[in-house]
C-alpha cells in the first residue's frame, strides 16, 4: 500500500514537472518572439551580408498614391526642377525579384520611381503585368552581380539613347531624383564617371555602395558593357558593388565625389535614423571603416540635398514620400540654394529682400 502511494506521488510529481516545463517553454517562446518583433532594423557587422531589414516585416497590403491630390502644391514654383528633368535625363533600373514585387517593388513604383525619366524593374523572370524585365538568372545574393551585368547590358542595348545617366537602385532604396539631377547637372554624361556612396577598402579609387544606389554616366555605361565583350572585366565575384567598382577602375571610370557643396554626404546606405541618431551605429560596426570620406553621425551626417536611403521598408517608403514632397513649414517661400552666394549673411539678406518683394506682389494681386 505504501509502495503504491509512493509510486502515485512520483507519477504526480513527474507529470506536474513536465506540465510546468512545457508551460515555461511556451511563455519564454512568446516573450522572445515579441522581443524579436520590436527590435528595429538589427544590423549585422558585414557590409555585404543580409540585414534583418531585408525581411521587411513591416509590410503593407496595398499601395498608396500620395500624389493624387497635387492641387495643394499648385502655387509652388517648380521651374528649376522641371527644367532639370528635361536637361538631366535619368534612366532608373530597380533590382528586384518575383518574391518582392508585391512586398517591395510596387511601393517603389508608387513613390519615387515616378520621377525617373525612364523606369525599369529588373528580375530573374519576366512579368508582363507588373512589368519586369526577365534577365534569365537565378535569385539570391550570389546572383546580384550577374543581374547587374545583364541589367546594364539590357539598358545599353535598348535604351542607351533615351537617357544621359543610368541609375541602379534596390527595391528597398528610396531615391530623391530632383536632388540627384542637381548633383549630376554639374557634370557631362560624356565624362567617364559614376557616383554613389563611396567606400574605400579593396579598390584604390574606392567603390560605390550597392544598397545606396549608384549612377553611371553614358560614357561609363558604354565602357562597362564593352569591357565584358573584350574581357577587360569578368564576373570575378558575387559581391556586386565591389566587383563593379574594380571593373570601373580597370576601364578608367572615375569614382566621383557625391558630397554637396558643404561636404555632406548625399547617398546613404541606411535609413535616416541610423545616420541621424548619435550612437545608433556602434563604433565597432564595419561602416566606420568603409567610408572613403570621414563619416559623421548626427545631424551633420546628411546633406539637405540627400539623394538616397537604403533598407527602407514599404511603410517608411511612404513616410519619406510625405516628408520630402508634401510636408511644408508655413511661411517659407523657398528652401536654400546651395549654388547661391557663399556668404551666409549676404545670402539670407538677399533672400529676405526677395521674399518681401514677392509677398508685396502677391498681396497687390489679391
Amino acid at each position: 500500500m505504501a509502495s503504491s502511494k509512493s509510486l502515485m506521488n512520483l507519477l504526480t510529481f513527474t507529470f506536474g514537472s513536465a506540465i510546468g516545463f512545457f508551460v515555461c517553454y511556451l511563455l519564454f517562446s512568446i516573450i522572445l518572439e515579441e522581443q524579436v518583433k520590436i527590435q528595429p532594423h538589427i544590423l549585422h557587422n558585414d557590409p555585404h551580408g543580409q540585414h534583418s531589414a531585408d525581411m521587411d516585416n513591416n509590410q503593407l497590403q496595398g499601395q498608396m498614391n500620395f500624389n493624387a491630390d497635387s492641387g495643394q502644391h499648385k502655387d509652388e514654383n517648380k521651374n528649376i526642377a522641371e527644367g532639370l528633368y528635361q536637361k538631366v535625363k535619368i534612366l532608373c533600373w530597380v533590382m528586384t525579384g518575383p518574391q518582392n514585387l508585391e512586398k517591395k517593388a510596387k511601393h517603389v513604383k508608387a513613390t519615387w520611381a515616378q520621377r525617373c525619366n525612364k523606369i525599369l524593374f529588373m528580375s530573374s523572370e519576366e512579368n508582363k503585368d507588373f512589368p519586369t524585365v526577365g534577365l534569365e538568372t537565378k535569385e539570391g545574393r550570389d546572383q546580384l552581380y550577374w543581374k547587374t551585368i545583364k541589367a546594364f547590358q539590357y539598358v545599353h542595348d535598348h535604351y542607351f539613347d533615351d537617357a544621359d545617366w543610368f541609375m541602379k537602385a534596390d527595391d528597398d532604396t528610396y531615391v530623391i531624383l530632383d536632388n540627384l539631377r542637381w548633383l549630376l547637372s554639374k557634370y557631362s554624361p560624356e565624362q567617364p564617371i559614376y557616383f554613389g556612396r563611396r567606400f574605400k577598402p579593396y579598390v584604390k579609387q574606392g567603390y560605390m555602395s550597392g544598397g545606396a544606389g549608384y549612377v553611371l554616366s553614358k560614357e561609363a555605361l558604354k565602357r562597362f558593357v564593352a569591357a565584358f565583350k573584350t574581357n577587360k572585366c569578368s564576373h570575378s565575384s558575387s559581391i556586386e558593388d565591389l566587383a563593379l567598382g574594380k571593373c570601373m577602375e580597370i576601364i578608367n571610370v572615375e569614382a566621383g565625389d557625391s558630397r554637396d557643396t558643404s561636404g555632406r554626404e548625399t547617398f546613404h546606405p541606411f535609413i535616416p535614423e541610423h545616420h541621424l541618431i548619435r550612437g545608433y551605429l556602434p563604433k565597432t560596426f564595419w561602416y566606420w571603416n568603409y567610408n572613403y570620406y570621414p563619416a559623421v553621425e548626427g545631424p551633420g551626417c546628411c546633406s539637405d540635398l540627400a539623394v538616397s536611403f537604403h533598407y527602407v521598408d514599404s511603410v517608411t517608403m511612404y513616410h519619406l514620400e510625405y516628408l520630402i514632397y508634401h510636408l511644408r513649414p508655413y511661411g517659407y517661400l523657398y528652401r536654400y540654394n546651395p549654388d547661391s552666394a557663399k556668404n551666409p549673411e549676404e545670402q539670407s539678406k538677399n533672400e529676405a529682400l526677395e521674399g518681401n518683394e514677392k509677398l508685396k506682389q502677391k498681396i497687390s494681386e489679391n
